[in-house]
């Protein structure tokens, strides 16, 4: 079977191929016209003919140049507003989506759900839920790509990014890393399966389940000694971490930033850079001493601290 156009199963397919068809609907328009006007002159002002052959009008000269203009610009302003909007509002989180991680390692995807059910080189989800992916590499620079979703983000070491997308399709598409990560970079490859909401609820409840990562986090909150001073009952005196997520934190230099997963994961590993304000930096960097899926695990108990101090 020839595919004249790959599937789309996802909203963001469908709304990246408006914008893909309405680029090849304007490229097209244009180079018709162009080579309509080349044929056309061709063939008036083809040698021997007797069409007149003198200079325009110096004024015709000028509307012709200043109205073809203006009307790319008009063009090219309104694809670009266009493309924009859909892009920007495919990076809107969605607060109810079913937040899946991800870590990336030469040469596989694990994927963890929020029951704890892990997967290897595949990721189930529902039809019609909003999927919110959050992504980490172990090692090298990878990309999670779906080109039946059309949607790919980088996957670094360091960082956490973040992806969202609702499958609209059930079937199983096929999953790529898009970045070259080495040798055996074209197998490092997989599935994203489609599922009924009931079939994935009958689907997840049949996978081993382990605690989740904000119970995993708080464990290793503990045995890090990080409630030695973060309790708020210790002598230390720390920030408290109850309600921190999404929250603007005043810094000792004056700035204010916005605690996100970046923010929570750098004071982690780079404490004395964001120091918060009334604070002194006593915190020890904990780089090298917590792997990536660790990271993941605090980052994920610090996301669900509620006021008061519980998940």
């Amino acid at each position: 079977m020839i595919r004249f156009w790959p599937e789309a199963a996802s909203d963001t397919a469908v709304q990246v191929d408006s914008v893909v068809l309405l680029l090849l609907a304007v490229s097209g328009a244009i180079l018709l016209l162009v080579l309509a006007l080349v044929l056309g002159f061709a063939i008036r002002y083809r040698r021997g003919s007797a069409a007149p052959r003198g200079e325009l009008p110096e004024l015709l000269k000028k509307e012709v140049e200043v109205g073809w203009t203006f009307a790319i610009l008009l063009l090219a302003l309104f694809i670009f507003s266009w493309a924009s909007v859909t892009e920007l509002g495919a990076l809107r989180p969605d607060p109810e989506a079913i937040e899946i991680h991800v870590v990336a390692k030469q040469w596989m995807w694990k994927t963890q759900h929020p029951n704890g059910a892990r997967e290897i080189d595949a990721l189930h989800v529902p039809r019609g839920e909003t999927v919110r992916l959050l992504m980490t590499s172990q090692d090298v620079i990878h990309s999670f790509f779906v080109p039946a979703f059309r949607i790919k983000q980088d996957v670094l070491p360091g960082r956490i990014t973040s992806l969202q997308f609702r499958a609209t399709a059930v079937g199983e598409y096929p999953l790529f890393c898009a970045e070259y990560c080495g040798t055996l970079h074209a197998r490092m490859g997989g599935t994203v399966t489609v599922m009924e909401p009931e079939d994935y609820a009958r689907w997840l409840a049949a996978q081993p389940e382990g605690d989740d990562l904000g119970r995993e986090g708080a464990a290793l909150f503990v045995s890090l000694g990080c409630a030695g001073c973060h309790n708020g009952s210790t002598v230390v005196r720390a920030p408290g971490l109850a309600g921190v997520y999404g929250r603007d934190v005043n810094l000792a230099d004056g700035r204010v930033v916005r605690a996100d997963e970046a923010y929570l994961r750098d004071s982690i590993l780079q404490p004395r850079r964001d120091v918060v304000a009334g604070f002194e930096p006593l915190m020890p960097s904990f780089a090298g001493l917590v792997g990536e899926d660790e990271l993941q695990r605090l980052v994920a108990y610090l996301r669900s601290l509620r006021e008061g101090g519980s998940p």
